[in-house]
């Protein structure tokens, strides 16, 4: 998420770090720098242009200039004016304060996510709000749209509102807040139709359902990929149904971020929430305080912990952090340690919440960090006996080709395994004798392979 920005920005910061004492000139070069960053993340021209003139103005004071670390002064008033352009700080939470049932209708063009947002958004209100939720498909163009949303309701473990042929959009949103009401339902979602791209027909329909159905929250859903579109389809639906919040979809991906970073100005609607996958747990609220520190190189510390925290096994992790305090470390361990990363969702996403980690983006994009990857080398940890999990040197070529054979992988990807593992335990030994102190000063660039190595894990 934000890589390339997050890359430019860093290479801007790192050269008024290095110059001390900073003269105005050094500022403005810096701001042409920010500026191109900005429009090539795709970042709307006048969002860029107000940014770039706050950073300025506040960059160029006299406390600034003459600061003792100027560089990190402007550093830091780069971070307030990305918080404020994408909202401020702290979360604006979903509206759960109407009478019962709440209507949430879901808007946005097809393609941008908004059935699968429909279902996170159900699992997020029954698990974390413990909210008891109607799912409700409006979609009657897009063959199977409904079926698909029952089947999304099915997995997240909540209700559907049963499918009846021949019904219009606006006749089904009735029937769902009829459903609500007397099945004692605390909020319903109606999603609806979406388009390829904006048409008269389909912002009359999303006018005739939000005048039947008078939502607390009018969510548009919107693809982060693509851009400036998603600036100008926000702008669209804000104008005809006057959109309350904002899910960015495919925050994970390799999106530029601009969208993100331009919405706010662009429609006044606060980003709600973010979609950072495709299982249906892969939705978290939007900090953009938190953003902003990715963005920066600074990491997101918080998010982290709260990922560990809701799916690594507390009693476990301890168990093996005591293990790797004596130095001992096998690949049973190992094959525990990948299953909860796997949990917590892409290993890239993950590093790219540590702070420092742009400093080593390369071996990082070396290393393949894949889920998928990490999915196949538990899979040949599984096809080992314990007797070879436990000492992984008695790992010779016909034990290879057995283990390749029963894991449905190759004898190279065992050998890569059994590398890496080696390297993650070289890496353990370094920790241990950096010692807390040693850490601190070196980060993670300090616990990596010594004459750039291709693979850190």
């Amino acid at each position: 998420m934000f890589e390339a920005l997050s890359g430019k920005l860093g290479d801007v910061f790192d050269r008024l770090r290095r110059r001390g004492a900073l003269s105005e000139n050094d500022v403005i070069e810096a701001m042409r720098d920010i500026r191109l960053a900005l429009l090539e993340a795709d970042v709307a021209l006048p969002v860029v242009r107000d940014f770039i003139t706050k950073v300025r103005l506040a960059a160029v004071g006299a406390e600034v200039l003459r600061a003792v670390s100027p560089g990190q002064q402007v550093i830091k008033i780069v971070n307030d004016a990305l918080v404020e352009a994408l909202g401020g700080e702290g979360v604006v939470p979903l509206n759960l304060n109407a009478a019962a049932p709440i209507p949430f209708l879901m808007v946005g063009l097809q393609g941008s996510g908004k059935t699968t947002t429909s279902g996170k958004i159900a699992l997020y209100l029954k698990d974390k709000q413990r909210k008891k939720v109607l799912l409700a498909s409006l979609d009657t163009q897009r063959p199977a749209a409904q079926l698909q949303l029952a089947q999304l309701a099915e997995r997240a473990g909540v209700a559907s509102l049963p499918i009846i042929a021949g019904e219009t959009p606006v006749q089904i949103a009735r029937r769902a807040m009829e459903t609500g009401r007397r099945e004692v339902f605390d909020v319903v979602i109606l999603d609806t139709a979406g388009r390829l791209s904006i048409d008269q027909a389909l912002m009359d329909e999303v006018k005739a359902i939000r005048a039947a159905t008078d939502p607390a929250e009018t969510l548009l859903v919107v693809d982060a990929m693509t851009g400036q579109d998603a600036v100008s389809t926000a702008t669209a639906f804000n104008e005809a149904v006057s959109i309350t919040g904002i899910v960015m979809t495919r925050l994970d991906g390799d999106a530029r971020g601009g969208a993100a970073l331009s919405m706010r100005a662009i429609t006044g609607a606060p980003i709600k929430l973010m979609g950072m996958g495709e299982k249906l747990d892969a939705l978290e609220q939007f900090h953009p305080e938190r953003i902003a520190g990715r963005i920066l190189g600074m990491g997101d510390i918080v998010s982290l912990v709260e990922k560990a925290s809701e799916h690594v096994d507390q009693a476990n992790a301890e168990k093996l952090a005591k293990k790797m305090a004596k130095g001992k470390f096998d690949l049973e361990d190992y094959g525990e340690q990948l299953k909860q990363i796997t949990k917590m969702g892409s290993l890239s996403g993950i590093m790219g919440m540590l702070p420092g980690v742009g400093k080593i983006k390369q071996q990082l994009a070396d290393a393949d960090l894949d889920t998928s990857i990490l999915k196949r080398q538990g899979a040949i940890i599984s096809s080992m006996t314990k007797a070879e999990r436990a000492n992984p040197d008695i790992m010779k070529a016909s034990r290879k080709k057995r283990v390749a054979a029963g894991s449905g992988t190759s004898v190279q990807e065992v050998n890569r395994l059994l590398k890496q593992f080696d390297m993650m335990k070289d890496m353990m030994k370094r920790a241990s004798k950096l010692g807390q102190k040693g850490l601190a000063r070196g980060g993670l660039a300090a616990l990596m392979p010594q004459g750039g190595g291709r693979r850190p894990f």
